[in-house]
Parts: C-alpha cells; sequence; structure tokens
C-alpha cells in the first residue's frame, strides 16, 4: 500500500547516522521541526538493537543529532503499525474506516485512564500517528477515543 517515500538529504544523512550508530536498518527518517524530533522507522526485530542496552544507543545517537529521538518498529499491517507507534498495551482495538468521500480514517481505541498517555505531552504521539499512518497507508485522519466516545451521531456506532 505505501508507495515510494522520498527523503531529503539531511533524512538521509540521519539514516546513514543512524545505522552506523546503531547498526540497525531505518527504513525511513522524518524531521518533524513542528516538535522538534527526529521519527526513525526500523526494520520489524530491530527495535532492541537501536534501543541498545539501558537505552545507551539512542541516547548516543540523541546526543549527537541533538534532537529527541523516536522510533516506531514498521509494520505491514495498518492495525500493527498504529499499535507500534502508539505503545501496544495501551490501544484496545482500532477500527479502520473508510469515508463516503474515499478518505480512510484510523479510529483508535483506548482505555480512558490511558488516553492522555497515548496522545502523548501536547499531541506528540498522536501527531506521530497522524503522520506515519499518512506516510504510509493514506489514512487522512487518526482519532483516538474512549469507549464511550464509540457511540454518537444518534446512536449510530463509528
Amino acid at each position: 500500500m505505501t508507495e515510494k517515500i522520498k527523503l531529503t538529504s539531511d533524512e538521509l544523512r540521519l539514516i546513514s547516522l543512524f545505522q552506523s550508530i546503531t547498526t540497525a536498518t531505518a527504513r525511513d527518517c522524518i524531521l518533524d521541526e513542528k516538535m522538534d524530533r527526529v521519527i526513525f522507522v526500523v526494520n520489524k526485530g530491530q527495535m532492541g538493537l537501536a534501543i541498545g542496552k539501558g537505552g545507551t544507543t539512542i541516547k548516543q545517537l540523541q546526543s549527537v543529532v541533538s534532537r529527541k529521538v523516536e522510533l516506531v518498529e514498521y509494520s505491514e499491517n495498518v492495525s500493527d503499525f498504529l499499535r507500534n507507534i502508539l505503545n501496544l498495551e495501551n490501544v484496545n482495538e482500532i477500527k479502520i474506516n473508510k469515508k463516503v468521500d474515499g478518505t480512510t480514517q484510523a479510529v483508535i481505541v483506548v482505555d480512558p485512564k490511558k488516553k492522555g498517555i497515548v496522545v502523548g505531552k501536547d499531541g506528540r504521539n498522536a501527531e506521530k500517528a497522524r503522520l506515519l499512518a499518512k506516510r504510509y497507508f493514506h489514512i487522512s485522519n487518526v482519532l483516538i477515543i474512549s469507549p464511550d466516545q464509540l457511540i454518537h451521531n444518534n446512536g449510530v456506532e463509528m
């Protein structure tokens, strides 16, 4: 479902740096100026390699790039990918809906007590989910809701 992703020279340089420091393979890099971070999408099964024992590798990378570095493990399955972005322990259910206008929306149901953690400070995690869902699966919107918000619009389930 993904098409070719175009990377800037800065992103290519960061991927090269990432791979030389971590020895893990990054399939993508996003320079998120808005949130002052670098997001790397790593191949399945390589998160441990990228993080390093006790987080030493990721901390070293962060000090070299002078920004917060965030990692996401890739999956070809949209639900698994979204769970990887938002921490699978916090996600109850994911629904992918085709809307009347032809766009696709992901509805992520989370425990109301964990909604703040899932959304993240200043919406960091929600924004990361939107950015990556659009980039990889052409999902135009990601909604993070609690189960009590599932039924609305005159009792029609979303």
